[in-house]
């Protein structure tokens, strides 16, 4: 069995709950299914991600279930959690048809 296939934070286990909606370096868009209708949900996504290295800005938005944070990538490479939690943001997000 492949031990990378299990979430090593916190931060890896909340990103597999959300769909990566879209991804740029510096700006990053999920959704969650938890979120809608549910304001401290919400509120609380946004406080704890809101107080690490590097992030600029946290909106979570309990009426869609969107979360857009606004990051400085180079400031967030520092941090090596967060470091794997854009890579795999990079390697999940939605491939647009068209």
């Amino acid at each position: 069995m492949d031990i990378a296939m299990f979430p090593q934070s916190k931060m890896e286990l909340f990103l597999r709950t959300v769909e990566v909606a879209s991804y740029i370096p510096g700006r990053i868009r999920l959704y969650s299914r938890s979120l809608q209708g549910c304001a401290p949900l919400a509120r609380e996504t946004e406080a704890r991600l809101s107080g690490r290295t590097g992030i600029k800005s946290v909106h979570a938005s309990e009426v869609t279930g969107s979360i857009l944070i606004e990051y400085d990538p180079e400031a967030l490479r520092r941090d090596p959690e967060l470091c794997r939690a854009e890579e795999y943001i990079r390697t999940h997000v939605k491939k647009r048809k068209g």
